[in-house]
């Protein structure tokens, strides 16, 4: 942590000796930030760096145990370190995984909304599918959660709609 100072407000930052954002404060295991000092509910480790394989295997275990939050965690992770050519099929995958952290919060608007991001961005992706990933399946639980949502409400939100499959 360190502090920050700027307009005469003094903030603690979570940060690492390189000054990039880490962020330290526990969560539960909806991805909600918490106190500092209570019990975190679990984190995906700031520096994850798993295969693409390895990637969609542990998103899908989180997602079977009904934590899409950590599941967009280890996805993000992938973005962030991927090459050129992927980067943006594995922001596609993280967002969707947000998507489905908002349809877990009951938040009817971010979810509707970042499910048909994700599942956009998953559309437009060009070039052979990594991880043995069932993208045309992901994306339509994308499209058609967001649609049920935006019709429905949250509350029309099950718990298989929260585990997608990623691989067919």
């Amino acid at each position: 942590m360190i502090v920050w100072q700027g307009r005469g407000v003094s903030r603690i930052r979570d940060r690492d000796g390189a000054a990039r954002a880490r962020n330290a404060r526990p969560r539960d295991a909806a991805g909600r930030p918490l106190p500092y000092g209570s019990p975190d509910a679990g984190r995906v480790p700031d520096d994850l760096d798993l295969t693409p394989d390895e990637t969609v295997t542990e998103a899908q275990r989180l997602l079977d145990e009904g934590l899409p939050f950590q599941a967009h965690e280890v996805l993000e992770a992938a973005w962030k370190s991927a090459g050129a050519a992927e980067r943006d099929l594995w922001r596609a995958l993280a967002q969707l995984a947000v998507g489905l952290t908002h349809a877990q919060r009951g938040n009817a608007r971010g979810a509707s909304s970042l499910l048909e991001r994700g599942a956009d961005g998953i559309s437009r992706w060009i070039g052979d599918t990594p991880a043995g990933l069932d993208l045309r399946g992901i994306q339509a639980h994308g499209f058609a959660l967001a649609e049920r949502i935006e019709r429905e409400g949250a509350g029309a939100v099950t718990e298989a709609d929260l585990r997608p499959r990623l691989r067919g």
